[in-house]
């Protein structure tokens, strides 16, 4: 899932010394608060995206509750909490209707104003975990139908793959009799025939590994060989695409099965290869966390895109034209299964960050 980044606070509130006083308080208390000091310039911040509103009535440009509910409109899953210096009954009234979630009367108290932000992040994130249950409940579908489909199809794709393959061998044998100068020209496209059948073979595999997952019998394995092990494979392709390969890893044992463990950097890696531009560089992170092991995989291309982050980890969801939209589902069943958690987000100074937690043995 993605990290979740500090909360962000839109203050939109035309004294600009107390607006500035708010951010102050704000940014201090874990909060990364934006100002805007009209209607106008709110809803054109409001655009970037943002957790928590504190939006005063009287604004030179509008009306604040009007703001409250177009800001609520934009952005259903936030909370707006207005601010007024001149509470009545009517107004209070009004915030209610346009859908706020709290009435403070300014100068608020810093206590009373924390609090209210606090419950108000509550229910920001009870919004964010009713949209994650309807996406597991899905994902819970589409793993079903996987696992129909693998039973049903399995048996029925790998046979006549198995015997194209037993005749391209002989094909191969026989083509290999004949004159040295003919046999260029036909083995050429007899190679391009075998590489598709290892991909289909490949696409079957992956299908019966996410839906039907063996068990795993965890042992403990040493992080930095994992790594090293890992990283040797790929510095070929790394060199091809131009791509340097940096290493930060501390002496770490996790509890779990080192095949499946290296499948995972694997896959995480080559995706942030295929994302970066040549002179780029990835970035391995991993250190002793208490009873966790954190690595971290860092890449300097553009990031994950907004309209894709919430799709990442579903089966079947693809940006790539020939992807079949399981390999990051994968990694996390194999994360999970190991009883780990993954996460990613936006790596300081550009780029995504995976995080990977995953039992340490002891």
């Amino acid at each position: 899932m993605e990290r979740a980044p500090e909360p962000r606070v839109l203050i939109v509130e035309d004294n600009e010394a107390y607006a500035e006083n708010l951010a102050e308080i704000l940014e201090t208390s874990g909060y990364r608060p934006r100002l805007a000091s009209t209607c106008a310039g709110a809803m054109a911040s409001a655009a970037a995206g943002f957790e928590l509103a504190l939006v005063d009535l009287r604004l030179p440009d509008g009306d604040g509750t009007e703001l409250a509910a177009r800001l609520k409109t934009l952005s259903p899953d936030s909370e707006i909490v207005v601010l007024t210096g001149n509470a009545t009954v009517e107004t209070a009234a009004s915030a209610v209707r346009a859908g706020a979630f709290a009435y403070l009367v300014k100068p608020c108290p810093t206590d009373q104003l924390l609090l209210t932000l606090e419950q108000a992040m509550r229910q920001v994130r009870l919004h964010g975990e009713k949209r994650e249950l309807t996406r597991r409940a899905l994902i819970s579908e589409k793993l079903a139908a996987v696992g129909t489909l693998t039973a049903g199809l399995s048996h029925e794709i790998r046979n006549p793959l198995n015997a194209a393959g037993l005749q391209l061998e002989i094909l191969e044998r026989r083509l290999k009799k004949l004159a040295a100068e003919q046999q260029p020209a036909l083995l050429e496209p007899l190679g391009l025939v075998r590489h598709e059948i290892r991909r289909l073979e490949q696409l079957v595999q992956d299908f019966l590994q996410f839906a039907r997952p063996r068990e795993l019998h965890p042992k403990p394995v040493e992080v930095q060989p994992l790594v090293a092990r890992v990283l040797d494979l790929l510095a070929g392709d790394a060199e091809r695409r131009r791509i340097r390969i940096e290493r930060h890893v501390e002496p770490a044992t996790v509890l779990g099965d080192a095949d499946r463990l290296q499948q995972v950097l694997m896959n995480l890696a080559l995706n942030a290869f295929q994302a970066m531009s040549p002179g780029g560089a990835f970035t391995v992170h991993a250190r002793p966390a208490g009873r966790e092991v954190l690595i971290h995989l860092d890449d300097t291309g553009p990031g994950i895109p907004a309209g894709v982050r919430e799709h990442i980890f579903e089966p079947f969801f693809t940006t790539k034209e020939s992807g079949t939209g399981l390999g990051l589902p994968i990694v996390h069943a194999i994360v999970q299964q190991h009883g780990g958690s993954i996460f990613f987000g936006e790596r300081e100074g550009g780029g995504t960050r995976f995080e990977l937690r995953l039992p340490a043995a002891h």
